[in-house]
């Protein structure tokens, strides 16, 4: 089950971040519950619609939500909010990225839940950190992550507008800082005994990702140019096309260590004697001109021609720009184990995998997302409630 089994985790969860850090945690072999509110429940179950499908499935949500129980609880009625103070009091860990604001109006902030439960680690996200003037406003990952960050300033070339980022990128990344934060309480409460709150923020994880720069920003008194192909003053760690437009990446950090390999590669050994490309300093002055000659050469053959080329050239690093028919198709992603078979039904279903693996206590997909409320009644007979007792409190609604 992984080395996560015997853990029990509550999560509140919407959209992305929350529930990517609670499906890691399952993934790793911890029970999650995850509350769900009436109606729609976890409105990221509205992604089936807003890809525009007519398919009866919702990838982003199964691939989040995986190996998951749900329940869906009224947490705004009195017996809804004791139903969740029950579940979370015999919890090992809560998980959720509600706004600290909400969380508060209801009573379920970190200084009441570990109050209650002082065992417990609280696993809280925010768009913007607990601090500051903007620690209650909200953000998806486009905007704490992606834009307030720099990250895509510093991907925009100049003169054109700001790229757009891919699904969950920031979420998923958060979501992946936390469940290893969760993880590190976990090991602290073996010592201590006691529980505490883990957090971290989109913006947090953006200026994380974008460290490089930022660190030598701070140490230097200003940035690094935004990337441009066509000046990179180490033409070996640049990109080119083949003669079909094919892109492919060319990985040689070390420009010394690397020019030669790629001069044998490209079929030019001359340019090893050409003055304007002796040293650093010159292949850097005269990187316009020589970035030219690596496009012509490269432009000669197709990447299928290439290839045995480049992978017979000692110290030649490179890979190619592969859409996602590609990736799914590359027998390395595979073997990898990028792709788990995850129960669905008699047979299964591939999703992507998430990205650790423990080959001492080796982890396995259990089953697909849940419906919303599948597990209300059976996570309310484990505390006790009978059928008459579920019944009152559906008439109720406090659950679903």
């Amino acid at each position: 089950m992984g080395p996560m089994e015997g853990i029990k985790v509550v999560e509140m969860g919407v959209w992305v971040a929350g529930p990517a850090a609670g499906m890691i945690l399952s993934d790793w072999g911890a029970d999650v519950v995850k509350i769900e509110p009436p109606g729609i429940g976890d409105p990221a179950r509205l992604f089936q619609k807003m890809l525009g499908g007519d398919l009866p499935f919702n990838p982003p949500f199964e691939m989040d939500n995986r190996n998951k129980r749900s329940v869906v609880i009224d947490l705004t009625t009195d017996e809804g909010k004791a139903i969740g103070f029950e579940l979370i009091d015999q919890a090992d860990v809560f998980i959720t990225n509600i706004r600290p604001a909400a969380l508060e109006r209801l009573g379920y902030g970190p200084d009441a839940l570990l109050a209650r439960n002082p065992r417990l680690v609280y696993g809280l996200l925010t768009g913007y950190g607990l601090e500051g003037p903007e620690k209650d406003t909200a953000a998806y990952d486009i905007a704490g992550f992606w834009a307030r960050s720099g990250i895509a300033h510093m991907l925009s070339q100049p003169g054109s507008h700001p790229p757009f980022q891919r699904g969950g990128m920031g979420d998923h990344g958060t979501g992946m800082v936390l469940a290893g934060a969760v993880s590190a309480a976990l090991f602290a409460r073996e010592r201590t005994g006691e529980g505490q709150l883990v957090s971290s923020s989109l913006l947090r994880q953006g200026i994380y990702t974008l460290s490089f720069d930022v660190a030598t920003a701070l140490r230097f008194g200003v940035g690094l140019a935004v990337g441009n192909r066509k000046t990179m003053g180490n033409p070996c760690i640049n990109n080119y096309q083949d003669k079909d437009g094919r892109w492919f990446w060319i990985v040689g950090l070390e420009g010394e260590r690397h020019w030669p390999p790629l001069c044998e590669a490209a079929g030019h050994p001359e340019w090893l004697e050409d003055p304007r490309f002796a040293g650093p300093a010159e292949r850097a002055a005269n990187a316009e001109a020589l970035i030219s000659l690596i496009d012509e050469a490269f432009a000669t053959r197709s990447l299928a021609e290439w290839r045995p080329i480049f992978d017979g050239t000692e110290n030649f690093w490179w890979a190619p720009v592969q859409d996602l028919d590609e990736v799914m198709a590359d027998p390395q992603v595979r073997a990898a184990g990028s792709f788990i078979e995850v129960p669905d039904g008699p047979a299964t279903t591939t999703l992507p995998a998430s990205p650790a693996d423990f080959h001492g206590t080796p982890w396995t997909p259990r089953s697909m997302a849940p419906g919303h409320g599948e597990h209300t009644d059976e996570i309310l007979r484990e505390l006790g409630r009978d059928d008459e007792a579920l019944s009152a409190l559906r008439e109720k609604g406090v659950i679903g």
